[in-house]
């Protein structure tokens, strides 16, 4: 049970193509943005799609798959977990982060 107490999976679209970051001591960092989406019927009986962006950022391996084969539009399927982080921006504005830690990547359709 240790396992699932922060677990995400998602299904999504690649907003943009990912930024790789390569670090000084070589290691390297891929970040990109998927969007999940569902659609239902509101009350009065419209089709609504409801579309979620999330920041996914991988390590390693992983990031050597995210730079030679993702770009825009392609469909992936990603499982990590959540972490959350803060930074300050240039003004001194205390800003707060969400990201999926991307542990398994699965790259779908064609």
């Amino acid at each position: 049970m240790n396992a699932l107490k922060n677990k995400v999976q998602l299904i999504g679209n690649l907003g943009q193509d990912p930024e790789i970051v390569t670090l000084e001591n070589g290691s390297k960092l891929a970040k990109f943005s998927i969007a999940t989406s569902e659609s239902y019927k509101n009350a009065q009986g419209v089709k609504v799609e409801d579309v979620q962006w999330h920041n996914v950022v991988a390590w390693g391996k992983t990031a050597d798959i995210v730079e030679n084969y993702l770009e825009k539009g392609k469909q992936v399927a990603v499982e990590g977990k959540l972490t959350h982080r803060s930074y300050e921006t240039k003004e001194g504005e205390k800003r707060y982060i969400t990201e999926v830690r991307c542990n398994e990547l699965l790259m779908l359709g064609k």
